[in-house]
C-alpha cells in the first residue's frame, strides 16, 4: 500500500520586523478529478514521487476533486497541520474546463479563508505550461511500442 501524503522539511530564513526570523515550511499539492479506478491513481502517484525527489524537503499530497476521500480540503488540512506554510496547488490537467476554471477556484479561496496563516498559490493547469504541448509531440514521436497490438 502507497501512503498518499509523502513528507520532508524545508525552511527558509526570512527577515521580518525587529531583526525575528521566521521560518517558512513548504507543501505541493498535485490535484486531480480522481477516479473509481484505482489503476488511474498510479500515474499521479508518480508525480508526487518525482516531485519528492526534486524535493526532498517538502510536504507533498495528492488531492481529488471528486470520487476519492482526498479532497482538497483534507490535504491542506493534512499539510497545515504539519507546519505548511506555503502551499503550491498544481491541477493535473490537460485541458482547462469547468472544473479548473471555476470550481477549483472557488475551493482555493474557502481554504484561503479556512488557513489564512498559509500563502496559497494556485498555479495553472499542466496543460497550459508553455511547454506541455511539446513535450507531448515529442513523446508521440519517441514512443515505438504501441499498447496493444
Amino acid at each position: 500500500t502507497r501512503s498518499l501524503i509523502v513528507t520532508g522539511v524545508q525552511t527558509c530564513a526570512l527577515p521580518i520586523s525587529k531583526g525575528l526570523v521566521m521560518n517558512n515550511t513548504y507543501g505541493a499539492i498535485v490535484f486531480g478529478h480522481g477516479s473509481r479506478d484505482p489503476l488511474w491513481y498510479v500515474p499521479m502517484q508518480q508525480v508526487v514521487e518525482d516531485f519528492k525527489k526534486l524535493n526532498p524537503d517538502w510536504h507533498v499530497s495528492l488531492a481529488f476533486l471528486e470520487m476519492n476521500p482526498l479532497s482538497l480540503e483534507l490535504a491542506t488540512q493534512n499539510l497545515a497541520s504539519l507546519g505548511v506554510t506555503h502551499l503550491r496547488i498544481t491541477p493535473m490537467f490537460f485541458g482547462v474546463g469547468k472544473h479548473v476554471r471555476e470550481d477549483l477556484p472557488l475551493l482555493v479561496d474557502e481554504l484561503r479563508k479556512q488557513h489564512p496563516h498559509i500563502t496559497i498559490d494556485l498555479l495553472p493547469a499542466v496543460g497550459e505550461h508553455p511547454e506541455f504541448s511539446m513535450w507531448v509531440a515529442q513523446l508521440i514521436s519517441r514512443s515505438h511500442t504501441p499498447i496493444h497490438s
